[in-house]
């Protein structure tokens, strides 16, 4: 068994068929923290199996098919995406359209052919509407353009519920989809040039502490040098660095 197959107990309760739930990007952010969760709580009678990105290319229908015939899942939850900061969106927009609509594509396209009972896909709070009126809601998605400056994963995230509809209007398939607004957690990429909001932030008030610690530190020294050795009436002056 691998190890990121969490086998998990029995229970009197489920019905006699077990649950084989496939998670793909199960190294990101959402994937470690469900991870965890999984591992807490250990539901009965479910297997789940964390994909990352090292057990198989998703944008690559042959490799895709390699992993559904290993793990015969019976449910998916897809979080796997080339995902980045703005500054990476901005700079590789065709890149992240490409290669979203490519992995959405397999995986949809598998868990169909492999007659997945459910498949949830997670989506991006950028695939709103730029110009809109708020609260939001599911309904308003395809009411207009997205922001322009990461356009291309957004319309690839978009795109997946367009792709639920059509499965499950003409093949019956049960996929469907959550938007998950401005998340971070203890799993998050923390790159100063390449995260979210949120992460970067965070990184640099981390930054900003340890700046404000270390300049507190000399600070101390400087009142400790003027008490021993400073014996005129002038003023000291201290030049952050």
């Amino acid at each position: 068994m691998s190890t990121n197959e969490i086998p998990t107990k029995k229970s009197k309760t489920e019905d006699d068929e077990n649950m084989v739930i496939l998670v793909t990007g199960g190294g990101g952010l959402v994937g470690m923290g469900l991870k965890a969760e999984v591992e807490k709580t250990n539901s009965p009678k479910e297997q789940w199996i964390f994909l990352r990105s090292t057990d198989g290319d998703l944008s690559d229908m042959a490799a895709t098919k390699l992993l559904f015939e290993k793990h015969k899942p019976t449910h998916v939850i897809h979080l796997a995406a080339m995902v980045g900061g703005l500054f990476k969106n901005m700079k590789y927009k065709l890149d992240f359209l490409r290669k979203n609509v490519q992995i959405n594509d397999c995986v949809l396209q598998c868990c169909c052919e492999y007659k997945v009972k459910k498949c949830i896909s997670c989506l991006s709070t950028c695939i709103f509407p730029d110009k809109t009126t708020y609260p939001i809601d599911e309904t308003m998605i395809h009411d207009g353009p997205p922001h322009e400056s990461n356009f291309g994963y957004a319309y690839a995230k978009r795109l997946i519920d367009i792709q639920n509809k059509a499965y499950h209007e003409q093949y019956g398939c049960h996929f469907t989809s959550v938007i998950p607004t401005n998340i971070f957690g203890p799993y998050d990429n923390y790159d100063l040039d390449d995260s979210h909001v949120i992460p970067g932030l965070i990184h640099k008030c981390y930054l900003a502490k340890n700046r404000l610690l270390r300049h507190l530190h000399i600070l101390l020294l400087v009142v400790n040098l003027a008490i021993l050795k400073v014996e005129s009436c002038g003023i000291i002056v201290w030049h952050l660095i």
